[in-house]
């Protein structure tokens, strides 16, 4: 581990570093002066799925601070500029592009939903500025072009993982899949639920669809009572899941409901109440089973954010921040190509949610965790290596 990583999980606990900077006159084009290097990100501050953003962006701020702390890098500061895309994929387009033309950001961190960060991968791609997302699951982000990664493992993982622990844990064989049609995630992790569960002798017993901005979903659950089930995949975002669970209980349908790293929100549990009691779902992370450098994390961010416990999302957006920081400094420059090449270098990084490897997909290879709801929590279960 160099210096500079070894840096940032002691400034995780607070501690002031001066070896970020590394040592001597900055490389390259750092070396033009004290300016600081501008990042964007953009994040769904507003919006429906709100939570989200706000979780990354504490976990991106957090990371840009201590960054700050021990010194920067290549002798500057960062300066973060967060734009808030209102959870809408036509303003994430139209706030990257102000990142890009008129901020003259190096890179650009975000967003947490799929469909959200698709919306502008090109821009980035066609402009020569490296995006890295925290946490976009769909395997189709990262295909736009090669200046497109994220720090997350990806939906066919996610998928695979959902579904052996539906066959081989929950020893269910009969399920039913609701997906969100307007969402790329959704989709996509139902896809490879549905093709991993059926090569596992599994059979799905019905498949319907909604709306993510539906409020009434008494319908497709009445049928797939019908069905029959041992069990529901909803592969969708917290605030329509708490809903589903709700209704699902009201109309006397008791299986286990699961999903995925969408379902993680303080909201979940305050929508949901008891309806949400038990069910499950798989994210990046738990502060319940880590490092000590996720130790040092908690217990840093509960200082920083009045004592709140990071989820999954606060994590990776912390671990965006530091991949890229420390893509820069391998560089030596804030030059697009050259963060791009850096990143893609990227291997066994050190960070809060796990070693992180860069493919030739610019995908992390990662482990997912599984969580239950349990008193109005999320409980760890267990973790799954890729």
């Amino acid at each position: 581990m160099n210096q500079w990583r070894a840096g940032l999980i002691l400034a995780a606990a607070g501690v002031f570093l001066c070896g970020i900077a590394g040592c001597g006159r900055p490389a390259g084009d750092a070396a033009s002066g004290a300016d600081p290097i501008k990042i964007g990100e953009f994040a769904s501050l507003t919006g429906e799925e709100a939570t989200f953003g706000v979780s990354s962006h504490e976990g991106t701020l957090m990371a840009v601070e201590e960054i700050n702390a021990a010194g920067g890098v290549l002798g500057r500061k960062l300066q973060l500029l967060t734009e808030d895309d209102q959870c809408k994929p036509s303003e994430a387009a139209t706030v990257v592009n102000k990142l890009i033309a008129r901020d003259n950001v190096v890179a650009v961190l975000g967003e947490v939903a799929s469909t959200r960060t698709m919306a502008v991968t090109r821009i980035c791609q066609d402009s020569k500025i490296p995006l890295v997302s925290p946490s976009s699951t769909n395997p189709d982000v990262t295909k736009t072009g090669d200046y497109i990664f994220r720090v997350c493992f990806i939906d066919p993982f996610q998928g695979t993982v959902m579904a052996n622990f539906a066959s081989m844990t929950l020893k269910i064989k009969r399920v039913a899949v609701l997906t969100d049609v307007k969402s790329d995630y959704s989709k996509g992790l139902a896809k490879f639920f549905k093709e991993r569960f059926k090569a596992l002798g599994g059979e799905i017993v019905t498949e319907l669809d909604y709306n993510g901005s539906d409020k009434d979903f008494k319908a497709q659950l009445t049928t797939i009572k019908a069905a029959n089930p041992e069990g529901v995949f909803v592969p969708g975002y917290y605030t329509a899941c708490a809903l589903i669970c709700l209704q699902a209980r009201q109309l006397g349908l008791s299986v286990p409901l699961f999903g995925g790293d969408g379902w993680e929100s303080s909201k979940l549990t305050e929508i949901g109440g008891a309806a949400v009691e038990g069910n499950y779902f798989s994210t990046h992370y738990s502060s319940e089973a880590g490092s000590e450098l996720s130790r040092r994390f908690v217990e840093h961010y509960q200082k920083r954010w009045n004592g709140q416990t990071p989820d999954a999302l606060a994590a990776c957006g912390y671990d965006s921040a530091l991949v890229l920081a420390d893509a820069i400094k391998r560089a030596g420059s804030t030059d697009g190509g050259k963060i791009r090449d850096a990143l893609a270098a990227t291997k066994n990084f050190p960070a809060v949610s796990g070693t992180i490897t860069i493919d030739a997909n610019r995908d992390a290879s990662k482990a997912a965790v599984i969580l239950q709801v349990k008193g109005g929590k999320f409980k760890y279960l267990g973790t799954v290596e890729p």
